[in-house]
């Protein structure tokens, strides 16, 4: 019911993830970043739980690899989750299990892995590596492209309804986490959109965070 990606920028470090469903709420269960450790989307019959657990085995210093293998050893219900890691050093690790819905694909790349489940046809992660290794830019950017372009090769059986996007970067909240918990119109789109006008204040509202004295106006009315 879902389709995602998982990606690192090589040159900031920054992680991010880029998932959308026929489900409502997708983003709210499954993706999962940490800044300077790693980034998971845990999917298929969700266990919201592994995305912490994972990323906890790497802050520890396990690999993505090693990470995964200790969910897959201590875990009864593995055959039925998707799940996709990312390390701090770029290192990937994917378990599709085989109680995954439908057709189910995933498919990696450079710093970059995607992965689906009932897909309207298995070339669809494959495609999103590709565009996202393509692109250049802001990793929200190079999601967002890529998570649209599988959608416009058959993305999911179903309609979709919800999407997210999420990316960590230095400090230890994500510092983008947009999310379309349902929508009957295209919820990356509307993703996309909330980008668009996000990008640009995300410094903005980092350091409103960290030192509120020197951090730009709000730029609502009244705030002088």
């Amino acid at each position: 019911m879902t389709f995602s990606i998982v990606g690192r920028c090589e040159k900031t470090g920054m992680f991010g993830v880029a998932i959308t469903s026929s489900s409502p709420a997708v983003a709210s269960r499954c993706t999962h970043t940490r800044s300077g450790i790693g980034a998971v989307a845990s999917q298929n019959i969700t266990d919201p739980t592994l995305g912490k657990k994972i990323l906890d085995y790497m802050e520890k210093g396990y690999s993505a690899k090693q990470a995964i293998d200790q969910i897959k050893n201590n875990n009864q219900f593995i055959d039925y989750r998707q799940i996709l890691v990312i390390d701090k050093t770029g290192e990937k690790a994917i378990h599709s299990g085989s109680k995954s819905l439908g057709i189910y694909a995933d498919f990696s790349g450079n710093n970059i892995i995607a992965a689906g489940n009932l897909l309207a046809n298995e070339n669809i992660p494959e495609r999103m590596v590709k565009v996202f290794e393509d692109n250049k830019g802001h990793l929200g950017d190079r999601l967002i492209t890529a998570l649209k372009s599988g959608l416009e090769i058959g993305g999911e059986v179903g309609p979709l309804h919800s999407a997210g996007l999420q990316l960590c970067d230095d400090v230890s909240w994500p510092i983008v986490d947009l999310r379309c918990d349902w929508t009957e119109d295209d919820p990356i789109e509307i993703i996309t959109q909330a980008w668009i006008l996000y990008k640009p204040q995300i410094r903005d509202y980092v350091q409103r965070a960290l030192d509120p004295s020197i951090a730009p106006s709000y730029g609502v009315p009244g705030d002088e």
